[in-house]
């Protein structure tokens, strides 16, 4: 009992301290995500095989999974009710954005397994897409938030995270109307170019 009582008071489960890891990890995530997706496609390029557990794969898994685990602590401190205004509104965002990457990265897999190596347009690209636009929108009002502390130095750097995901779905789903034409430039990095499922 004195172990647990120990536990809860230390600094790691304070509230301020596991908001800070939240935002850290919530920002990180998608950019490992998004840095690993375009090694994969560099793989593509050089048309090396693709299989589930591919070096570029497993670092995407691994955003995926810093994503997921600033949304579990942001779960926790939501049942806790320790966190309020902007600060909640950004933990849920984050919550969203890693369901919506964890269910389109099983649904890339399945694509894939259907359908082969995917373009850059594919029914679980955009959802994937999605989840980090909304996931680095809740790390950046958690850092908003957390303006006062040494994390605010992140702040800018989540910002044009978050405005370089946005710019890229939009780029991405304006594709689906004009992809012939754009196409045309991109066909070549990503192999199987802009096919659409």
């Amino acid at each position: 009992m004195k172990l647990i009582q120990r536990l809860s008071n230390s600094t790691i489960t304070k509230s301020s301290t596991l908001v800070s890891l939240i935002s850290i990890l919530a920002m990180i995530g998608p950019i490992v995500i998004v840095s690993a997706g375009f090694w994969d496609a560099i793989s593509h390029l050089l048309k090396e095989p693709e299989f589930f557990w591919s070096p570029s794969h497993i670092v995407v898994y691994s955003g995926v999974s810093m994503t997921t685990c600033a949304a579990i602590i942001g779960s926790m401190l939501l049942i806790r009710k320790s966190v309020h205004g902007s600060l909640k509104t950004g933990i849920k965002l984050v919550i969203v954005g890693s369901i919506l990457q964890i269910v389109s990265g099983f649904g890339d897999s399945l694509s894939h397994d259907v359908f082969g190596i995917d373009g850059l347009i594919s029914w679980s690209h955009q959802p994937l897409e999605l989840g980090l636009v909304i996931a680095s929108l809740g790390a950046v009002l958690i850092l908003k938030n957390r303006e006062h502390t040494k994390l605010k130095i992140f702040l800018p750097f989540s910002i044009v995270a978050f405005l370089f995901f946005t710019t890229w779905l939009i780029f991405n789903l304006v594709l689906i109307f004009g992809h012939t034409i754009q196409c045309i430039q991109i066909y070549e990095i990503f192999s199987s170019g802009c096919s659409i499922l």
